[in-house]
């Protein structure tokens, strides 16, 4: 498995005069989102900026990552579009690991 860096922007249907929480289909796209967090496919994300968000996600390839993020209410309502997903080499991770200390 590898890691990626996936950035996320604003789609059409976003509305920019309410806030993330108070969007259309908040709660849908939030418990899709945790389900990706548990399967342990998302590692770390969340909004940056204004109108980004960027999540480190775990995944055999840039297309499974597409697809898997493709599902999420939001994309399919075109609140969400993926901007990119980059290869990300995790360095540094705090993250507890069997052996680690």
């Amino acid at each position: 498995m590898a890691n990626f860096a996936v950035t996320m922007e604003d789609g059409p249907r976003w509305d920019a005069t309410r806030a993330i929480r108070d969007q259309d289909g908040w709660q849908a796209h939030a418990d899709f989102m945790d389900a990706l967090v548990d399967d342990g496919f998302v590692i770390i994300g969340g909004p940056i900026g204004t109108g980004r968000r960027l999540i480190a996600v775990e995944a055999p390839d840039e297309q499974a990552v597409r697809d898997r993020l493709a599902a999420d209410p939001w994309a399919l309502a075109g609140k969400l579009l993926v901007s990119s997903v980059q290869p990300w080499s995790l360095w540094l991770d705090s993250r507890k690991t069997p052996g680690s200390r």
